[in-house]
Parts: structure tokens; sequence; C-alpha cells
């Protein structure tokens, strides 16, 4: 294909659509562009893109981004941002503009990362393992030895199936001469890959046309072939696969949370774990199951409080002992961290022609350990196109801006101190030749604009060797300083298309008719059902404040007076909950909602992004209404638009949530709570004390007054509301309905009957329903309405000590 020059392109596009998002559009001097060859021209790969882009308005450009960040926001992809003031979640930045890197150029670095992943597979295990290469003097022994990453209780300890490394990650970048560098090697816990595929589907959904005729690689078949590597890794069929998480407070967890779902393995926390036997188990509510193999997304030194780092409390006791028993495959295994050492970059070229008898494919960015009198002269020598750092870093210089020194900045004065600098702290410092990243398109103004870019590419290893994700996603500067395209610095993600000249395949992860298999959810962890038994009471409770809190205000509406007999009675009775009257939004419905929140938050891989979006919209609503709303009628209205849109995420729930033993907990969550919240009530304003238009309250609340009238053939009395709230088992709302259907998820548990004998929770719950089914109207009274509530508290504690301990 003939390349055509960037202006006269641009000239076509503007002819044939009146706009001209090119035009101008020129690499930066003595710097690389993606778009553009050293001559100016844009490259082939490029052109079909461009020549679209073209022809689209500007008003058609923007609704295509908008689409693009409407499916990142109704999808929920966050990462969790880093300040002065604490962590926020924030939307996954999106550059829209994708990159384009023809196939045949993909090929040559792949092999280069292949290659660069057995040489980093050959030095970790020589770390680990002889430790020849330090005895050779291939790899200086302060550079291990003093090396934090560098984890003691492992050496000598073989990981099982005998790979340490699984997936790995790399950093890489055009330099000005149009060569790629790798400037950093990701083999810690790899992030990115998850963000990769979002990524790719928010881009398609902006250029769904372009992509479907553009020859694109596809990525699915990549985590299809990884997924099919580690089930081969199970021992046994009772073996499981799970994603090690620090939790929802680590920047990444929106991504642990996906990988998990999308691949259907279980997502747990170090909490979850417990080492039996030398045997790495779950806790789950059917007992402790065994997990074979764990894809660890947090740092080694927190993995085990018991051999590494003590003052961890996130990892799991006794992890390394299960790992030198061989019982447990961690992808990767610990200790791996060390690899992304700055300072070990300096010292590839040679370990690669030493161990694999051949350069490096894919050279690392220029790098000289200070720790040697030649090298630290040459970094002194060379300061004004160096960048100067700590050498035990495992950041590439624009992810760690803070603590590297730029020589170009530096005054003339402070450069005649670098020398003595080098001499004092050699060892902990490293140099790196200043990097000058090739630029990328990027939507800016309305218009293309060059921005610096590094690829984040991904490696996995399959049953056929390393496998090279085709694409990956590009970090896309907020400016032209190459030190901004982290995303904590405001730089953005674009996705990468590998294009080729034939068709591509095809593949997802679904897979093929003839192999149709149905298996079994598996075991739910304990943790996961404790944040969904709660997940179910902290919604129920936010509802049942929110009927109370609507049916006091709108009686207040119409009386004006918080002292009439009625709204005061109830007022005390909210005030013994915590609830003010005087507040429309209350700040402890506010916690009740948050706290729901943070519980689904803990099961974002169980739950679906329409479910939670719902909660977020209703805890967002809340807290504006609470600044907002003032009484009456407009705390009434306000109060109403809560309940439909906790509805609306309760309908979402129940009509989407598989029926197995995690919508249970869910279930049993609800039906306790409200409960609970009917037999307070019920308590408080049933009995004969109660003031004169407490039971149509009562009725309002518990949203059967059009039963009450179909029902019973009298005005409201006490024995009616008694009857259809407390002990009518057709009532969604009343006592005994909840009691009956606590009962029959109880049976449904796991284990609820062991060697045909129930479990003690079973064995209550069977008791609080036949006591209750056997009243009558005449025989509550408000002493057995606290009885009553205090035997489901008793209940839940059951419920507790049976499936959550």
């Amino acid at each position: 294909m003939a390349k055509q020059p960037a202006k006269e392109q641009a000239d076509d596009m503007a002819n044939a659509t009146g706009t001209d998002p090119v035009q101008g559009y020129a690499a930066l001097p003595g710097v690389a562009d993606e778009m553009l060859d050293n001559n100016g021209a844009v490259r082939p790969v490029w052109s079909n893109f461009l020549t679209a882009l073209g022809h689209m308005p500007r008003q058609e450009l923007s609704e295509r981004f908008a689409r693009a960040d409407r499916y990142l926001r109704d999808a929920g992809v966050f990462y969790r941002g880093y300040n002065t003031t604490g962590t926020s979640e924030r939307h996954w930045p999106i550059s829209h503009i994708p990159v384009l890197i023809d196939e045949r150029e993909w090929q040559t670095l792949s092999e280069g990362l292949v290659q660069r992943a057995d040489l980093l597979e050959k030095i970790i295990a020589d770390i680990y393992g002889d430790g020849r290469l330090i005895g050779e003097g291939l790899i200086p022994p302060a550079l291990i030895a003093a090396n934090p990453e560098y984890l003691r209780p492992l050496v000598g300890v073989k990981p099982a199936g005998g790979h340490y490394l699984h997936f790995l990650a790399f950093e890489i970048g055009r330099g000005p001469d149009g060569n790629w560098w790798v400037l950093a090697d990701r083999a810690q816990a790899p992030s990115g890959a998850g963000f990769a595929l979002e990524t790719r589907v928010a881009t398609t959904r902006a250029f769904s046309d372009i992509y479907a005729t553009s020859r694109v690689h596809r990525l699915a078949s990549f985590f299809g072939a990884f997924r099919d590597t580690l089930q081969g890794m199970k021992q046994g069929t009772e073996g499981r696969i799970a994603v090690l998480s620090p939790g929802p407070a680590n920047e990444t967890y929106y991504e642990h949370a996906y990988i998990a779902r999308y691949l259907g393995f279980m997502l747990l926390e170090g909490e979850d774990l417990t080492v039996v036997n030398d045997k790495v188990m779950v806790r789950t509510v059917a007992g402790l199951k065994p997990i074979n193999v764990l894809w660890r997304r947090l740092d080694s030194t927190y993995a085990d409080p018991l051999e590494l780092d003590q003052h961890s409390h996130i990892g799991t006791p006794g992890l390394v002992q299960a790992l030198r028993a061989e019982s447990v495959t961690l992808v990767n295994a610990l200790g791996t961290g060390i690899l992304e050492t700055r300072a070990l970059l300096a010292f590839m070229p040679t370990i690669s022609r030493h161990l694999l008898g051949e350069g490096l494919k894919l050279p690392s960015v220029a790098t000289w350990w200070c720790g040697q009198q030649r090298e630290r002269d040459h970094v002194a020598a060379n300061i004004a196109r160096m960048v100067i750092g700590p050498a035990y870093s495992r950041l590439p210089f624009f992810d760690d801006n803070e603590q590297s020194v730029l020589g170009s900045s530096l005054r003339p004065t402070a450069k005649d101190a670098i020398a003595d600098w080098l001499m004092r702290d050699g060892q902990k410092l490293v140099g790196q030749e200043a990097v000058t990243l090739s630029t990328t398109p990027a939507w800016v103004d309305g218009r293309l604009s060059p921005r610096p870019m590094s690829l984040r590419v991904f490696a996995a290893r399959t049953e056929k060797g390393w496998r090279i994700m085709p694409g990956g996603f590009a970090r896309i500067g907020n400016g032209n300083d190459a030190a901004a395209i982290a995303m904590q610095a405001g730089g953005s993600a674009a996705d990468v298309w590998i294009v080729s000249d034939h068709p591509v395949d095809r593949s997802t992860l679904l897979p093929a008719e003839e192999t149709f298999t149905r298996n079994m959810p598996g075991s739910l962890p304990s943790r996961a059902a404790d944040n969904l038994l709660w997940l179910g009471r902290y919604i129920e409770r936010a509802e049942g404040a929110l009927r109370i809190l609507r049916a006091w205000h709108t009686r207040y509406a119409e009386a004006a007076d918080a002292q009439q007999p009625l709204l005061a009675d109830f007022s005390r009775y909210l005030s013994a909950l915590d609830i003010d009257t005087e507040e429309t939004v209350p700040a402890s419905l506010l916690r009740n909602i948050d706290s729901a929140v943070y519980s689904a938050s803990n099961i974002r891989d169980r739950f679906s992004p329409d479910g939670w979006l719902a909660l977020n919209d209703l805890a967002k609503t809340a807290h504006r209404f609470a600044e907002s709303v003032g009484s009456g009628d407009d705390a009434g209205h306000a109060l109403t638009i809560l309940l439909r849109k906790l509805a609306g995420f309760a309908g979402l729930v129940h009509e989407n949530m598989y029926r197995f033993t995690g919508w249970r907990f869910l279930s049993l969550g609800r039906y306790i709570e409200r409960g609970l919240h009917m037999t307070r009530l019920l308590a408080r304003m049933s009995g004969p004390e109660a003031p004169d238009g407490a039971l149509d309250m009562l009725l309002e609340i518990g949203d059967s007054v059009m039963t009450h009238r179909r029902r019973y053939n009298v005005n409201t009395a006490r024995l009616t509301v008694t009857d259809l709230l407390a002990l009518d088992p057709l009532n969604p709302r009343s006592i005994l309905f909840q009691m009956n259907e606590i009962h029959r998820e109880a049976e449904q548990l796991p284990n609820a009957y062991v060697n045909g004998q129930m479990t003690p929770f079973l064995r209550e719950a069977l008791r609080l329903r036949a006591g209750l089914a056997i009243m009558t109207p005449e025989t509550m009274s408000s002493d057995m309405y606290r009885q009553l509530e205090r035997e489901l508290e008793h209940l839940s504690e059951l419920l507790a000590r049976t499936y959550l301990g």
C-alpha cells in the first residue's frame, strides 16, 4: 500500500466533509510518531481509520466519544486515585483514538517479548535457586542481598509445576530512531489486562463500524488460552482457581473483580484462606475447600505474615509453607517482584548472552547501576541526558518522578555535586538515559494532537509456551511531558489495535455448541456470604426507615404540628432507632445506604453492572436530597423517589441473580431485617396505648392499605392489623411470611442436615416458624413481639455462627 503524505490525506478529508481533524498534525521535533513515519507520511496501517475519521462531522465524533464514555460509566469501570487527602474512585480515563500497529511490526515485538519472558524465568529460577549469576559475577551481590523484594524464606522453594512466572506485563516505548525499548518489566502482580479489555469494548462502541472492517486481532483467545492453562494446573477434580486480591482499597480492585467474573474464577482475599496440613483452603459456607491455583494480585511481602511481613493484615499465615509442599500454584510465584528492579535492566544484555546465547531482541532502555566505578563516572559525565533514581525502585521514571531527578533540569551548581552524591550513595542509585517517548494522535480541543505514549503489553504462559496479547493498552500523556502519562498524573488509556492484512480469528470465551456442559456454581466463600447477608439487611433497613419517614412527613404536611400525639409518638420511636425526623434524609439512613454500597463493593465479582449502578444511583440521590430537600410535602416526594429507586435495585437483583447459595444469604438478610422491622413496629404501635391513627399508619408503612380493605369488611382494628401484618402467610410484609421464607431458604443451605440432624440454625428457624404459625391475633401482645424480636436476633447470630465463622 502506497504511503500518502499527511497533508494530502487531510486535504482529501476536508474536501469530502468540510471538517479537517488531521490538518496541522505534525510529529514533534526529534520525536517518533505512531501515525507518521520519519518522512512525515501517514503509515499505511492508519490510512483507513483516518479516512473514516475524516468523513465524520465533529458532532458525530462527539456522539461517538460520548458512547464510549457512557459505556465505561454504565459498566462501573474505575481505578482508585491517591492524593494527599486520601483515596477516591475515578472513572477510567479513556483516550478515544486507538493506537494502530501493523501486524508485521507486532510480530517482531512479540518475538522479543517472548525471548524476554524466557530470560526472566531463568533469572528468577537462578536467584532463588543455585545463585550462579551472582557467583559468576553477572549480577552484583548487593543488587540482590539489599533488595527489599528479595525474600529469603523463598530460597530453595521450587514452584509447583516448575515455573515461577505465568503472567507478565512489559512497559515498552518507541524511541526517536523508531525502534522499541523495554522501559520496565512487570512480574510481581501485573495489572491492566482487565482494563485493556474494557478499553477495547469502549473503543469499539465509538468506532464499531471501523473496527468491524479493520481486521483487528481480538483479545478473547489470549484470555481463553490462559484460562485453559490454569484449569490444567488444578490437582484433581476438587481443585479450585481463584484471584487473590488485596481488597477494595486497592487501586485496581475493579480489574480483579472483572477478571474473576470474566474468566469464571473465585475472587478471594487473604482472610478467606487458611492453611491446613500444608494445603491452602478457602472458607466457604459449605466448609473448607481446597484451592490449587491462586492468581496473585497482591505484593509478595504481604502474602504471609507468618514468614514475610509480620505487619500484613491482608495475607494468609502459612502460605509459604504450602508453597514448600507444592500444594498450590501461585501466579506469579512469591518473590518475583525482584525482577522489576530498575537497576537489573543494566545487566540484562550480558545475562541474555550468557543464558540464552544471544543478545536481547528487544533492548531495555539504557541503564547504568551506580554501584560500580566506571558506570558511576559515565552517569556523572553525561548527567544532562540522564535520569537518576532509586536503584531498587520497581517503577519506570515516569511513574516515579517524585523520587527521580532529571539531569537536564539541574542547575550548574547542583550538577557539580552529582559525583559526590553518586560516590556516597551509588549502590542505591541508577542512571537511565532520559527517554523521549514517541507520540500518538489524541483528540484534544476538537482535533488530533500528538501526545507521548507508552504501551503496556501482556504475556501469558500457555500449554504451547508464552503468548503475547495482540494489543494491550497505551498510556497517553496529558501534555508533551513523558512524565505525565501515569494515570495518577492525569494520563489516559487508549486501545491498541493490531491490524492485519488478512481476516483475523473472531474467538470468544463462549464454548462451542458441541462442547456444551452445565457447570454448577462454585462454593460461596464465607466472607462473600457475610457481605451478601448484610447487603440484604442494610437495604431492608433503609427501606423500612424510608417508609416510616415518608408516612411521618406526609402527616406532618397535613397537620403542620410535630407535637401532634401520633407524630410525637413516632418521633420518639424513631429517635430510639437513631432516626431524626427533623432531617429529610437522616444521617443514620445515609449510613445504611452507604453500608449497603460498601457491602456490594466487596462482592463486585458477584454483582451485575446494572445492580451496581442502581445502588450507586440510590446513594448519590440520597446524599443530594439530604442537602437540598426540606420537610413536609417536599420530603414526602423525595422519600417516594428514593423508595422507587430502592425498589428498582431490589427488582434488578430479584430478577437477575442466580438462585444459588449467594442469593439465599442475600434473601435471608432481607427476611430477617424485615421481620425485625415489622416486629418492632407492631410492638410499639398496635397496643391499646397507641395513639389514634397508629394502625392506619402501620398499614401504610407495611404497604398493606389496599390489601386490608379487600380482606376485611371492617374498619381498621387492632386484631385485623395484627392478623395481616403479623400472621398472614400470604402477605409479603407480615412476620409469618418472613419466618416461612427464612425456613425455606435455610433448608436449601449447604449442610442443612448432617447425618439426618438439622443444624442449630435450621432447628431454630423451624421452631420460630411453627411457634408463630399457631398464634392468633388475640394472643399477640407487646411482650410477645419483644420476645420474638430477641429470638430473631438470636436466629441471626446462629446463622453467623453456623456459616460465617
